[in-house]
């Protein structure tokens, strides 16, 4: 859970500072240094999050330090969603260099406007909050030394991998998507079938697009209409020698050593020859259609019937890939979202206490906007939270 919040601090982060800001609501001193020693520190911090998230379940000594990780992370959400509404108004505001001139000139001694001030007030009261948050961060780093961490290098490390595993009595919602899903790819209409069909799931990160193929993947009905499944997580870099071999390790066959991308791709097509498979690319980035026509093309060799579905956040992805009507996987209904979140952070509580909860717990989820995967993280992070206030 930890190491979600500080990805999604380094996402905020890197958000608000790759955008093209005029100097009128830049922040002011060294504060440029500041931010980047905030990312160098959360940086250090991440590289230790698995082994100290391993430690934490029999060291309360860990389990502080990752709590005060987590105050920390919450305090800089905050300040970064502040920062960047500011920015938006100022700029919505406009810039005194962008105003008409004015009909009446400015007595020299005046040395700015009204507009000006608020800038000045935003950038100091900014300045401050940051190098705030920077120097609790620098104690929190600098903790991490006194508990032996291994650390896992955050620039070398492999994604994330999603599996087809799912336990279905966790999911709330979806029933729709999920038979819509399964009709495509059961349908076989198209008797003479010249290309491969490639479906796809498009949407946000943490929109449940994963939980949907996990679902249509494990259908009953799915399982016996394909001779068999395969499923791949591409994310990003597409590496296609690393995509060839999970699709031959996922068809049970052996590469012999292997070592080139041509044999791998012609060793795919000799394995799916006569066979009705089902390939789920989940995680697919790169739009690049050169890297999947290869795959495309010694895929077709399977029999009527086959089926690639791909999730995707990018539309152009599914657009490379040539997948036509992609399904658009939306946010959750707000009661779906409560059914996940409820499940989590009310967990084991007695009766009397959930409903002393529940008016608060639904405005949390409202503040989730239908992403199952943050009704999912915050009601995890909420499940030991005895009060209102906590």
């Amino acid at each position: 859970m930890a190491d979600a919040i500080v990805n999604l601090a380094l996402e905020q982060l890197a958000q608000i500072t790759a955008k093209k800001i005029k100097e009128e609501v830049r922040l002011v001193g060294n504060v440029e240094n500041e931010v980047e020693n905030l990312r160098r520190n959360l940086k250090a911090i991440q590289a230790v999050l698995v082994d100290a998230e391993e430690k934490q379940v029999k060291d309360e000594t860990v389990r502080n330090w990752l709590d005060q990780l987590k105050d920390a992370s919450y305090d800089m959400e905050d300040v970064f969603d502040e920062w960047n509404t500011e920015i938006m108004r100022l700029q919505v505001e406009g810039h005194p260099e962008d105003a008409p001139a004015p009909k009446q000139k400015v007595p020299s001694f005046f040395p700015c406007s009204c507009f000006g001030i608020k800038q000045v007030v935003l950038r100091r009261d900014m300045a401050q909050k940051i190098k705030e948050l920077n120097e609790r961060l620098e104690i929190v780093a600098k903790e991490r030394h006194r508990y032996s961490f291994k650390e896992t290098s955050t620039e070398t490390s492999k994604p994330g991998q999603s599996t087809s595993l799912v336990d279905e009595t966790d999911i709330c919602g979806r029933e729709f998507e999920k038979n819509f899903l399964v009709s495509e790819l059961l349908d076989e209409r198209n008797e003479e079938q010249k290309d491969l069909p490639v479906i796809s799931l498009v949407g946000m990160g943490g929109i449940g697009k994963i939980t949907l193929a996990q679902l249509a993947y494990n259908n009953d009905k799915v399982k016996s209409h394909f001779d068999t499944r395969v499923w791949v997580c591409v994310s990003d870099p597409f590496d296609e020698f690393r995509v060839a071999k999970a699709i031959i390790q996922g068809l049970k066959c052996c590469t012999n050593n292997l070592v080139e991308l041509e044999s791998l791709l012609q060793h795919i097509h000799e394995c799916i020859s006569g066979k009705k498979f089902l390939l789920v690319l989940d995680d697919v980035w790169s739009e690049d259609y050169d890297k999947w026509k290869k795959f495309y093309y010694c895929l077709k060799n399977g029999s009527h019937g086959s089926k690639v579905l791909i999730t995707t956040r990018k539309k152009t992805v599914a657009s490379t890939m040539e997948s036509v009507n992609p399904i658009i996987v939306n946010e959750l209904s707000e009661e779906e979202c409560w059914s996940v979140f409820r499940r989590l952070a009310f967990f084991d509580r007695p009766p009397n206490e959930c409903e002393k909860l529940e008016k608060i717990g639904r405005e949390i989820v409202a503040k989730c906007k239908g992403l199952p995967l943050a009704a999912k993280t915050i009601g995890s992070l909420l499940r030991f939270k005895k009060t209102r206030d906590e």
